[in-house]
């Protein structure tokens, strides 16, 4: 995971889930990369802290690399590269 935000990759797409709960954030994250390439950047941004367990969990399952995560005032951030 990319830790500085000077290395952090352009993004390809962004979807906002704020105000969205369990399950919706993933379900909608699922659909956004069904319209994707492989090594696109989608950046998410959330409100549901179970994203922070979930989020990390999709893209393991799934083969896609979580490369910034970042929390900032209840709100949560996240950058992924499709695999």
């Amino acid at each position: 995971m990319v830790d500085s935000a000077d290395s952090l990759p352009p993004t390809d797409a962004r979807l906002d889930t704020t105000g969205l709960y369990c399950p919706e954030p993933i379900m909608l994250m699922h659909n956004r990369v069904r319209d994707m390439n492989p090594g696109e950047v989608l950046e998410v941004v959330a409100s549901d802290p179970a994203t922070t367990r979930d989020i990390p969990k999709f893209c393991s399952f799934l083969g896609h690399e979580l490369i910034h995560q970042q929390e900032d005032d209840g709100h949560y951030r996240y950058l992924i590269r499709l695999g």
